[in-house]
């Protein structure tokens, strides 16, 4: 088992307060019947994003198979669409919030690459490289390294010449 995993219990605990909470901030605010309308409201526009946004995700998740490109940059867009369809639907006005925002382009795209380095940093390269295609990376050449122990195999020399970046791709095949 993991080991953040015990923690979940306590912080859908602080959820339920901290909706709780703001559910009756709000409630004061504009009145108890105007949230409950805000919150059923908020409930049945996420459920019908849902769908919607899982619909537009199978589409262009096989539109991207079908044309023989990596279909991870549209995985990661409906995953994070469906998340935050899914968080809208959730009856509460911060977790309606967070699911809007994660509805918005800019903020979707930023969600979208966080989805993507966690990918990455828990799968093999090869896996990665499979679903996003070859990664760009920059290599700044600097000061060479102590050679490693003589192995059977020679290994390459160490670059001399700092301050010039390396463009490229890095394909694991």
């Amino acid at each position: 088992m993991r080991r953040g995993l015990k923690y979940v219990p306590p912080a859908l605990l602080l959820l339920a307060l901290l909706e709780l909470t703001v559910f009756v901030l709000v409630g004061r605010a504009i009145g108890f019947g105007a949230a409950v309308l805000l919150v059923f409201g908020a409930s049945l526009l996420g459920l019908v994003l849902l769908r919607r946004e899982g619909m537009r995700a199978w589409r262009s998740f096989r539109a991207a198979a079908q044309a023989g490109r990596p279909p991870g940059p549209e995985v990661t867009d409906g995953l994070v669409g469906l998340l935050g369809a899914l968080l809208l639907a959730l009856p509460g006005l911060v977790s309606g919030v967070a699911g809007l925002l994660l509805l918005v382009p800019p903020l979707r795209r930023l969600a979208g690459g966080g989805v993507r380095r966690a990918t990455e940093r828990r799968v093999s390269s090869m896996v990665a490289g499979d679903l996003f295609g070859p990664r760009r990376v920059r290599v700044y050449r600097g000061a060479p390294q102590p050679a490693p122990e003589p192995t059977p195999t020679p290994s390459p020399q160490p670059v001399t010449d700092p301050g010039k970046a390396i463009e490229g791709e890095i394909v694991d095949r």
